[in-house]
């Protein structure tokens, strides 16, 4: 227990030694073969995947009872610790969260353009980038994931992810797309943006996302309300402006308005020269 670093969706995550490396390995939580086919479809596809802002698969152990997957270990916790938990008093700069972005979303153009076929994260969210040693964005826990089908027949799969963070035309319809990966991706912009959490449980009904809240004051011309008061003080208002247009994009209703995560990623390369 004292070896826990984590729970994924499909899972609990441990630290472990190998050879003298820490490791993370990743222990199928229930024992069916559902979970267990769950388990093979995500090291399918990180096998598929080689970029340094992706977490690396290192090795597999799929001939027991409860599978497992080992991964590289990715020592300073996550995004959504820096925005939000307990990492929050280290006071890391807005660079660096922007940075942190951008890196992310070249991890998740390159799953999407350069994998073939195209691999779709389907769970996109502050926790599942990770940190190492140097700050730089890892993205993990493809376990949501699918690769994209190669002919245009209509994939549909259940609807799996975080509340707070889903495409909305994909929990009408139940299909992923690369563009579902691209609106969660503008809720973790607007996270760094406002320093809110995705979706605030104890509020109203009418205030409890984030997304609503900022498309709401978007519409309003109402922007200066929903930004983090540190970052307003310190940074440019045409930064924080491309940002919040750039998310607004992201989180169009029709996903067929939204900008490719490659465009996303460009966009922020281009910010962050600001």
């Amino acid at each position: 227990k004292n070896e826990i670093i984590g729970h994924g969706g499909h899972g609990t995550v441990y630290k472990g030694i190998i050879r003298d490396i820490p490791v993370a390995i990743k222990k199928c939580s229930l024992i069916d073969d559902r979970h267990k086919k769950e388990f093979g479809k995500e090291m399918l596809i990180l096998s598929q995947i080689n970029h340094k802002n992706i977490v690396k698969l290192l090795g597999c152990c799929l001939e027991v009872e409860v599978p497992m997957l080992v991964y590289e270990f990715i020592p300073n916790g996550t995004l959504f610790d820096l925005i939000h938990g307990k990492n929050r008093t280290m006071h890391i700069p807005f660079s660096s969260l922007l940075r942190i972005a951008n890196e992310a979303a070249d991890g998740l153009a390159f799953s999407h353009s350069y994998a073939n076929p195209p691999i779709l994260h389907g769970d996109v969210k502050t926790s599942n980038i990770l940190l190492d040693e140097n700050y730089r964005a890892k993205v993990s826990d493809f376990g949501a994931s699918i690769l994209a089908p190669t002919d245009e027949a209509q994939f549909v799969t259940m609807v799996q992810g975080t509340c707070g963070y889903l495409d909305p035309e994909y929990m009408q319809t139940c299909q992923l797309t690369e563009k579902s990966d691209v609106y969660s991706f503008g809720v973790v912009i607007l996270e760094i943006l406002t320093g809110q959490m995705p979706l605030k449980l104890e509020s109203n009904d009418l205030q409890r996302s984030l997304s609503s809240n900022f498309l709401l004051a978007m519409k309003e011309n109402n922007l200066d309300a929903m930004l983090d008061s540190q970052i307003k003080e310190h940074e440019s208002m045409e930064l924080l402006r491309g940002l919040a247009d750039l998310a607004k994009h992201c989180l169009n209703m029709c996903s067929d308005n939204r900008p490719s995560m490659k465009e996303v990623s460009e966009e922020l390369s281009r910010l962050r020269k600001l």
